[in-house]
């Protein structure tokens, strides 16, 4: 039997809804982008238009840049995030080869153990954490935010890439154990390469989260030469007063770096994410 081809309406259909999808998940994006070009006046009078001769400004900037220290917070940021990424794409991936690879008597016992860390928010140990952290002489470093984050992503890490590691061949693995390949050489030029596209979906999944966060830096991590873009964005929130121009602009230069790395693995991620949904 032949497998049925999609029509022309069908395929039309399907773009149309990748064009409406992209213009509601990139709306509010957009949104905050004019704003941040615009003069208080402007971003209140006209929200939802452009900037233009009389409303355009940069005074939003000038104020991030000048007075919010906003390189020293994104470079806080850019460290914690791609630091904790290593170590959860690492550990995560050794704990999932383990887990799909070996059979063992807490296999399974094993495996639910680290599913908890998905159903149970790391948040509700906020003051276990942070005794934890008071008691080792970490506050205010970007160790402990680095050490909650990657705790925070192992277990989605190994909650995916396990399936994957799954289907990697086993007669492959077998091979290489024939001749002679130790099992790091077998994980690391073997197994991980083949699991790309689940490394991309998982890197994404965990630098959001990680990038977005206000809680720990907060609590672990709320001194100058340590706070985040994220936090440092608070600055211009006042109880009384709003700085609306540093805040949308804060906020336009905290998206770069997450669309920087979307773009860069967008083709993985896609993969990652489609990978067995089309046979």
């Amino acid at each position: 039997m032949r497998p049925a081809r999609s029509s022309p309406a069908r395929t039309g259909l399907v773009h149309l809804a990748l064009i409406v999808w992209t213009i509601v998940a990139l709306s509010p994006v957009i949104l905050i982008l004019m704003n941040s070009f615009k003069s208080r006046a402007g971003i209140f009078r006209e929200p939802l238009m452009p900037p233009t001769g009389s409303t355009f400004s940069m005074i939003g900037y000038q104020t991030v840049l000048g007075e919010g220290h906003f390189i020293r917070y994104f470079g806080n940021s850019l460290i914690v995030t791609l630091v904790s990424i290593f170590f959860v794409l690492l550990f995560g991936a050794m704990a999932a080869f383990a887990l799909s690879e070996y059979r063992f008597r807490l296999n399974t016992a094993l495996g639910l153990f680290l599913a908890l860390g998905i159903m149970i928010p790391i948040r509700l140990g906020t003051i276990g954490i942070l005794q934890m952290m008071a008691a080792s002489g970490l506050v205010d470093t970007h160790l402990a935010l680095i050490l909650v984050y990657t705790a925070q992503g192992i277990p989605l890490a190994v909650f995916i890439l396990a399936e994957f590691m799954q289907q990697v061949s086993a007669d492959l693995k077998n091979a290489a154990r024939i001749d002679g390949l130790s099992e790091y050489t077998i994980f690391f030029r073997l197994v991980l390469p083949l699991v790309r596209p689940a490394m991309a979906t998982v890197a994404v999944f965990t630098m959001i989260p990680i990038w977005n966060d206000l809680w720990f830096p907060l609590i672990l991590a709320p001194g100058e030469s340590t706070r985040t873009v994220t936090l440092g964005a608070q600055l211009f929130l006042g109880q009384f007063v709003t700085n609306w121009n540093a805040v949308l602009s804060a906020l336009s230069l905290a998206i770069l770096p997450v669309l920087i790395l979307y773009f860069i693995f967008s083709r993985q991620l896609i993969r990652g994410i489609t990978a067995g949904a089309v046979k």
